[in-house]
């Protein structure tokens, strides 16, 4: 019996060995906007977070699963169509646990919320008393 036992401990083992990541997924943002959602990456993939600039001025965003070959470097987005000018440089940094590259908060949002929840809990507590 303690075999067996022994024997599913060690298959669910190694099902747990390669498991993939689970990262934030965004293809491009500007500014802090970067609509994201969870992807589920290769086995041998990371999650990253890329920053850099458009035209030198707009920051840009990307969210994603990445080769570690690919980390921690810059590179050039051109189009070819027009001189290979580049579009923008960016930076892609790595990180090899879930959600490790946390999806943007919309800070608009939030305090939009924080002030509605504070608008009916005074309401509330006005009608209740």
């Amino acid at each position: 019996m303690n075999r067996v036992i022994l024997q599913v401990f060690a298959v669910g083992f190694c099902f747990a060995v390669v498991q993939a990541l689970e990262c934030y997924k965004c293809d491009i943002g500007f500014w802090n906007l970067c609509y994201t959602t969870k992807k589920t990456c290769a086995a041998n993939e990371q999650c990253f977070n890329g920053v850099g600039k458009a035209a030198g001025v707009v920051a840009v965003k990307m969210k994603g699963c990445l080769a570690p070959s690919d980390c921690n470097k810059t590179q050039d987005t051109t189009f070819p169509s027009i001189s290979n000018s580049t579009v923008y440089s960016m930076t892609k940094t790595c990180c090899n646990s879930d959600l490790c590259n946390a999806a943007p908060g919309l800070p608009v949002a939030s305090e939009l919320n924080l002030v509605l929840a504070t608008i009916a809990a005074l309401f509330v507590v006005n009608v209740l008393v």
